[in-house]
């Protein structure tokens, strides 16, 4: 991309710290705007995000090293989410919370979180994938405007706002190409963060859930937008190893070893730039082939 090109879609780029920043509404009650740009429903991620930002709000002096979460409805993009947090216990070491997400009264997502103060302990770690580095790799929004013409105008219009999140493909495939059930994926938040580890953990969550399913689906030559197709996260895990800067370059390292009964099993791990694994992830997502009428 050209400078020019570049400064355009800083312009026009989401902010996310923004996007997921919360209000005070009550004790322990939060309310979330979205973005404004989601499709049809909300994207998982955006709620993961701000799930994990409303438990910070009743935790101080700890950082979050795990949450697990379910998707229990679709979202909807036009009205606001209001957050309810648990303090479920505070403990010595640990602190644990509950955030429920509702949305016209009912709950449409879940997310169990664990805090714990900083301690040092014992430490290895597996090494980081060997592949490209991002700058030798094609700007993966730049790819999806390439063939933005074959996609439904509904499509067309949202994947052609710059996304939030800069990626670069390792391997990326045609929509309907049959490869094998791994993705390797450079990705950074494209807006400045600053100092706030619990923003980076939260844009980190945020990102975690894009593409992730769709890994299952490449040995079966099939994508979100193959007909027919239904496809949603149902759950998703992430554990934090290590601090991290999320507007510097993370390789996204996925597999899936498993899909049956209509369902994809995909794990992640994300490390810097410099081969420190600060993060894992694990998802379960739908992937239902509807037969045509």
């Amino acid at each position: 991309m050209s400078e020019t090109e570049t400064s355009q879609i800083e312009a026009e780029v989401e902010n996310l710290t923004e996007t997921l920043a919360l209000e005070p509404i009550e004790v322990n009650l939060f309310r979330g705007m979205t973005s404004g740009r989601d499709g049809p429903r909300i994207f998982g991620g955006h709620v993961i995000a701000q799930s994990l930002m409303a438990a910070y709000e009743t935790v101080e002096d700890r950082v979050c090293h795990s949450l697990h979460c379910y998707f229990i409805r679709p979202g909807d993009p036009n009205v606001p989410i209001l957050y309810e947090v648990d303090r479920s216990r505070d403990g010595s070491s640990f602190t644990t919370r509950r955030v429920t997400a509702i949305q016209h009264g009912r709950q449409i997502f879940n997310l169990a979180a664990s805090f714990q103060v900083a301690e040092e302990g014992l430490e290895h770690q597996t090494n980081m994938p060997d592949v490209p580095p991002p700058d030798a790799l094609k700007d993966a929004f730049e790819q999806f405007r390439k063939d933005i013409d074959k996609l439904p105008e509904a499509t067309r219009r949202m994947m052609n706002r710059p996304r939030p999140i800069e990626q670069r493909a390792v391997n990326p495939r045609r929509f309907d190409e049959k490869v094998p059930p791994v993705d390797n994926v450079w990705m950074r938040a494209r807006s400045e963060i600053g100092p706030d580890q619990h923003l980076h953990q939260a844009i980190l969550a945020y990102a975690s859930d894009m593409g992730l399913l769709e890994t299952s689906m490449r040995p079966h030559g099939v994508s979100w937008q193959s007909p027919g197709l239904q496809s949603a996260s149902l759950d998703h895990t992430i554990w934090f190893h290590r601090p991290l800067n999320f507007n510097d370059w993370h390789l996204y390292a996925q597999e899936s070893p498993s899909a049956s009964g209509a369902r994809g099993f995909i794990r992640g791990q994300v490390f810097s730039a410099d081969g420190v694994l600060v993060a894992s992830v694990a998802q379960e997502g739908l992937i239902r082939q509807r037969k045509p009428d």
